[in-house]
């Protein structure tokens, strides 16, 4: 009689060893380098944002970031920089994130080509 007690008590036993061992587990790898880039788009749309060239230099620092940790950025990230690039004129570098944009994030290629045919087009 004391086997039939003692083997629920082995099965908690072992579910509860089972769930410290998961719960040690190291959280999986994110897939991109998030880190400020939401805030910083939440900043740009706001009213009372900060300018071009303060998100720039955040954003700038994300990328070391990212660079140093092998961390991929996030789809939309090099083309929000080169949305702050226009805004400043800085016309190359806008291009240069816009490429790539589309070399990282090939579904996004149409798009990128459209902005880029618009940043060529002659202005009326």
């Amino acid at each position: 009689m004391a086997t039939k007690s003692a083997r629920p008590l082995k099965l908690v036993a072992a579910i509860a060893m089972g769930s410290v061992l998961v719960g040690c587990a190291p959280a999986p790898k994110r897939l991109y380098h998030w880190e400020a880039f939401q805030d910083q788009l939440y900043e740009y749309f706001r009213a009372d944002r900060s300018g071009p060239e303060e998100q720039l230099r955040i954003l700038g620092a994300q990328v070391e970031k990212a660079r140093a940790r092998g961390a991929a950025l996030p789809p939309g990230f090099r083309a929000h920089l080169a949305m702050l690039y226009l805004r400043l004129g800085r016309d190359g570098e806008a291009k240069q994130e816009l490429e790539a944009e589309k070399l990282n994030f090939p579904e996004s290629t149409q798009y990128m080509d459209f902005l880029l045919k618009r940043m060529t087009a002659p202005k009326t």
